[in-house]
């Protein structure tokens, strides 16, 4: 195929400076509860920031806060009220996100409210100045005051889920309200859901060598400020949860107020969290910390962006600049952001109003990693070249590699490590899913749940981004490549030793290993050679170069032939049908064996278009990723309309707020699923190729910065179906860069 490149103007950075500092985000009028809040965060803390009849509310929520049942809680709720009151009537009011800096103002007709979260250190600042001299009040209003028993529902956000023991309750929190400083924490009780899940796991034996991050697990604050005085408790509801206030007020009038709340977790005594809290909180210096956490976010709008003025795709660029603020707040959390709502949950009973549970509420659990719903969240960082915020999920995987590892070695002595699908962060099954009720000779190493038995390879789309990792940023990626050899390990060893419990030989007829009983996604049961497992392999395999043995043992990627189409077959064979995903088109994204400038688009072509089940479950709902494959396709209507329907406006008053779909609210699978498919239609890589616009459409103006592999970022402007403006860094990739709208122009 005739290659056209562009020859055009390359110009200076500086003139692309504007798409590097977005627009802020701005309310001007209160808001009705706490589902019309608006996010804040940095580091490894969320905030859900709202003004409600004249007083400012705020939802703190923190990375690694995750109680004996493994739900993922809050620090708590704060109110601040000044008198007088700084929003007066509401005669004039302006709640603003300052994108670019990183923080909040909240302004009314008698002042302003500037709240900020830390980066680098684990703290929030809240400053308020007003015209006239005022008092503040703070109120630190916490739920867990007393141990709150879990209703069966409610289950749902911890990790027994529809399995809950008799009598199981979230503890109660220690809450010391001093006179000057209060001090809020959970420590974990003697007994977790780790040692359950080992006990119910059969894993006992190797119980000391298992990593378990929920053993003496503290986790909470220190609230103080200049002035501020204890000045007793009330007790009220708030959406359908009752709480304990502790109030804190000043005692002298002052036109300028701040207050601090200092967060800390560890795994040692209380005493030594508590020594542990007040050193962190001696580490502030506020005037360096907000100049530091500023800097960081200018330079975070630097790396990449989306911007339109377009009619039609305003909307949609807006809101992926705000969910990738999102994603920022949880730049360098130990733990990823969950993909179920992440550090913006707020009360359930505004998403649903059968589920009138407390703030610390989400579906498919707190401490629980979905691994087909969390590389959603992590996929687009590749292209918005947010690569210091994968580490997180790396990390993840990698510190659970002993026990994985060990769960091989116990349940079928192999070697290799075994990634369940629904894992918790302590390497094993999540219990519900494996099932507290199973039949007494039924695999142990299985999970007993119709959906996720077999389900392993999810973990190599994770393995792949560590690999990509190095393509793109030219990573130190050494730590993990044991994780990823010992992954792939798994695979040969188990289902070579499956195969020589049926018969006497491991492999096919041709060599291959017979991979079943195997699963396609959720989906397609009981299946032999499931396109998702063979693509992913094969991809893993070849870009990390460990093993080259096995490379050559696995198959190939099934197809068949409807209706004289011939298309990519979810597998070879299966049993039944369970969910509704469509593994068939994995092989497009996230492996990229199709697609645009990719031989066989036709047979790709056909499996999007054609293929009953993909007809059949097609959406742009949640974590689907229809939009995704019709843009790595070039199918740009398809593209365009599953986009505007993904990223258009959600259901609450922040527009990236996105869902439940199939999760919850803030359902960020849904965000990462559109953030990707926007990327693809901008920019696409084949081999050493850059295809420009291979999937948007020619009238919609766009101004971008992603992220290539080999150190290489491009910055292109389109303006009425021409690329006006285009810098590619390093320049020598110019040659590599194609104009897809005027090679589809050419060929017509």
């Amino acid at each position: 195929m005739k290659r056209y490149f562009l020859f055009l103007l390359f110009i200076t950075s500086g003139l692309f400076a504007l798409g590097a500092q977005p627009a802020n985000y701005i309310w001007t009028s209160q808001s009705a509860n706490s589902s019309e809040s608006m996010p804040l965060g940095g580091g490894d803390i969320g905030m859900n920031v709202w003004v409600e009849n004249g007083e400012l509310f705020f939802y703190l929520s923190r990375t690694g806060s995750y109680d004996e049942n493994n739900t993922l809680l809050k620090q708590g709720r704060f109110r601040v009220i000044t008198e007088p009151s700084l929003f007066g009537n509401d005669v004039f009011f302006r709640q603003e996100l300052h994108l670019n800096d990183g923080f909040m103002t909240v302004e009314g007709i008698n002042g302003v409210i500037t709240l900020w979260v830390d980066v680098f250190k684990p703290v929030v600042h809240v400053e308020a100045k007003t015209k006239t001299p005022s008092t503040l009040e703070v109120v630190y209003e916490n739920w867990r005051v007393n141990d709150r028993p879990i209703r069966k529902v409610e289950g749902q956000q911890c990790s027994y889920k529809w399995a809950l023991p008799k009598d199981i309750a979230t503890k109660a929190d220690v809450v010391n309200a001093g006179n000057n400083s209060l001090v809020f924490y959970h420590r974990n009780a003697e007994e977790t859901v780790f040692d359950v899940s080992v006990a119910q796991q059969g894993l006992e034996s190797v119980k000391d060598s298992l990593y378990n991050p929920l053993k003496n697990l503290t986790f909470g604050g220190k609230l103080s400020g200049s002035g501020l005085k204890y000045n007793g408790t009330k007790s009220d509801v708030y959406a359908d949860t009752d709480y304990q206030g502790y109030i804190y007020q000043t005692e002298k009038k002052s036109r300028n107020h701040d207050f601090t709340i200092t967060l800390y977790t560890d795994n040692g005594t209380e005493a030594q969290w508590n020594e542990l809290l007040i050193a962190s909180e001696k580490k502030i210096d506020t005037r360096k910390d907000k100049a530091a956490t500023r800097k960081w976010w200018n330079e975070f709008w630097k790396r990449s962006w989306i911007e339109s003025d377009s009619q039609e795709a305003a909307d949609i660029a807006r809101n992926y600049t705000l969910f990738r603020y999102m994603l920022g707040c949880n730049a360098y959390g130990k733990d990823p952001s969950k993909f179920n709502g992440g550090l913006f949950t707020f009360d359930p009973v505004y998403v649903d109003t059968k589920m009138p549970f407390t703030p610390d509420f989400r579906r498919w659990g707190g401490g629980t990693m979905t691994a087909q719903n969390q590389r959603l969240v992590y996929w687009p960082m590749l292209k918005s070249g947010d690569f210091d915020m994968m580490k997180s999920q790396f990390d993840f995987y990698n510190r659970l590699l002993p026990t994985v590892e060990l769960r091989s070695k116990v349940y079928w002595n192999h070697d290799g490590a075994c990634y369940t699908e629904q894992l918790e962060n302590y390497g094993l099954p999540n219990p519900a899913e494996y099932g507290f009720k199973r039949p007494v000779e039924f695999d142990k190493g299985i999970e007993y749940n119709a959906w996720l038995e077999y389900q392993w390879d999810t973990v190599l789309e994770f393995c792949q981004m560590i690999l990509d990792t190095k393509r793109y940023n030219n990573a130190d990626i050494s730590e993990y490549l044991p994780m990823i050899e010992s992954v792939v390990t798994f695979f040969d060893e188990h289902y070579r030793q499956l195969a020589s419990k049926r018969g006497r030989k491991d492999l096919d007829g041709d060599g291959n290993l017979i991979i079943y009983p195997g699963t396609a996604c959720e989906t397609y049961k009981m299946a032999h050679n499931p396109a998702t497992t063979i693509a992913a392999l094969r991809s893993v395999l070849e870009s990390s170069g460990v093993k080259p043995d096995l490379l050559e043992r696995i198959p190939e990627i099934p197809l068949r032939t409807l209706d004289g189409k011939e298309m990519i077959a979810p597998a070879k064979s299966w049993e039944r049908v369970n969910n509704i995903e469509t593994p068939q088109l994995y092989p497009i994204f996230p492996w990229r064996n199709y697609g645009v400038g990719r031989p066989d688009l036709d047979r790709a072509i056909n499996t999007y278009s054609y293929d009953p089940d993909a007809l059949k479950f097609r959406t742009h709902t949640g974590w689907k990723q229809d939009n995704i494959w019709a843009a790595c396709l070039g199918l740009t209507d398809e593209a365009v309309d599953l986009t505007l329907k993904k990223m258009g406006n959600g259901p609450h008053r922040f527009p990236a707020f996105w869902g439940p779909g199939y999760d919850w609210t803030p359902d960020l699978n849904w965000g990462g699923s559109g953030m990707i498919g926007m990327q693809e239609m901008l920019m696409q890589e084949v081999d050493d190729q850059i295809l420009l616009f291979p999937a948007w459409p020619a009238n919609w103006d766009v101004s971008f910065k992603l992220h290539a592999a080999y150190n290489t970022t491009v910055a292109a402007t389109l303006k009425d179906g021409k690329i006006v403006k285009l810098e590619v860094t390093p320049k020598e990739r110019e040659k590599d860069v194609i104009n897809w709208l005027e090679m589809k122009s050419q060929n017509k």
